[in-house]
């Protein structure tokens, strides 16, 4: 049965608020309260199903303002100043990850393509589920925490770029016969020709107009033209960026919120956005709980416990190890694998757009969800061993 707008909206919204009231009385993330609310109003769960188009509209608009978000902490300073572990850290790491799906993928008989789509989604942490359970662990302004932050940002850049070219690559790959290496070569060329332009523009044309229009907004002294004005600017790039140079969404919202990142009042910026991308963010986590089909716990127990077992235990030792080799201390390394054993919204982008693109199989999208709600879940679990090797 199809349902307008607002019973979607309401039901959701409504489903979320009580999941999540649930949750924190566990002290578990909230966003696994708003993935087994889209998981109660999607089709696979029985009782009201929401409409799924204006879900996924409205989560459109979610990843917009949640890679705007992203933009906005992603500080070139903090990450000169952990880059020395964190770029080949992390490298490493999706590397590991990555290779642990392919082969997983590859014993369950899926095609190369659809393993290395896998593995990539089960490599990417999530910034929000790392951000909070640094700062509930108090760790966020400590090295350990600086570290495990620009560790990530390492992560969302690659993804990022995995963004930019997979549906190319996808296109290609599904045309028949033999992969064409060189029209590859040629698209990827291509879009790195349109991104060089996009970048100029924005870091001259668009860096002037943005800040003076931020500036002139300000002197009204009006909250709510300035939030305005954030709005206009994250979703504006992101609407320009897809039409004019044919890229996504999500990488225009991206580059809008780096542009925003290094202005004086960049700390207004994100207490004036946060509301209204919480609210954005938790319908696109919903929509994201609208795809998960729980049977899948039943039809493939043992896929789904292998993934999770990648997601908290590859990734966790991997990140261990290379923080301990690199010369850190283990309450470093500790915090940094822990925090990052899990998975989140980049997962969930790149799986969709796997599924999209005709690369990963749907139960690879199904095996994906299942292993970041598990994650997720067991994450906060985790940090009590951060406590112990503090005390050892």
């Amino acid at each position: 049965m199809s349902h307008a707008v607002i019973p979607t909206l309401a039901l959701s919204v409504l489903a979320a608020f009580v999941a999540a009231l649930v949750v924190i009385r566990f002290r578990l993330p909230v966003i696994l309260a708003y993935l087994v609310a889209g998981m109660a109003v999607g089709p696979h769960t029985p009782g009201f199903v929401a409409n799924g188009e204006v879900a996924s509209e409205l989560a459109e608009v979610g990843i917009m303002l949640l890679m705007f978000g992203v933009g906005l902490h992603f500080s070139l300073k903090d990450l000169r100043r952990v880059w020395r572990v964190a770029v080949p850290g992390a490298v490493l790491q999706l590397t590991v990850a990555t290779v642990l799906g392919v082969w997983l993928a590859s014993a369950w008989g899926w095609p190369r393509a659809a393993g290395w789509i896998f593995g990539l989604s089960l490599s990417c942490a999530s910034t929000v589920v790392l951000l909070r359970n640094l700062s509930q662990a108090r760790l966020e302004d400590r090295p350990e925490g600086h570290l495990a932050i620009g560790w990530l940002l390492v992560e969302d850049l690659v993804c990022v770029l995995v963004l930019l070219i997979l549906p190319t690559l996808g296109g290609l790959s599904t045309s028949g016969g033999a992969f064409p290496w060189k029209a590859a070569a040629a698209a990827v060329g291509g879009l790195a020709l349109k991104l060089g332009v996009l970048g100029a523009l924005m870091a001259f044309a668009g860096a002037k107009g943005v800040r003076w229009l931020l500036h002139e907004t300000v002197r009204h002294d009006s909250r709510e033209l300035f939030t305005l004005a954030l709005v206009a600017v994250s979703v504006g790039f992101a609407f320009l960026a897809a039409t004019w140079f044919q890229v996504s969404y999500a990488l225009g919202a991206f580059l809008a919120g780096i542009l925003i990142n290094g202005l004086p009042i960049s700390q207004r910026i994100r207490q004036d956005i946060q509301p209204l991308q919480d609210i954005f963010t938790v319908l696109f986590f919903i929509s994201v709980g609208m795809l998960f089909d729980p049977a899948i716990l039943v039809r493939r127990p043992g896929a789904v416990v292998l993934t999770t077992a990648v997601i908290l235990a590859g990734k966790a030792l991997a990140a261990y190890g290379i923080v301990r080799v690199l010369g850190k201390d283990r309450r470093t390394a500790m915090t940094v694998a822990v925090g990052l054993s899990q998975i989140g919204e980049f997962s969930f982008i790149l799986a969709a757009l796997g599924l999209r693109t005709g690369l990963l199989p749907a139960v690879g999208q199904q095996l994906v969800l299942a292993g970041a709600i598990l994650s997720i879940a067991l994450n906060p679990f985790l940090f009590k061993f951060i406590d112990r090797a503090k005390a050892a």
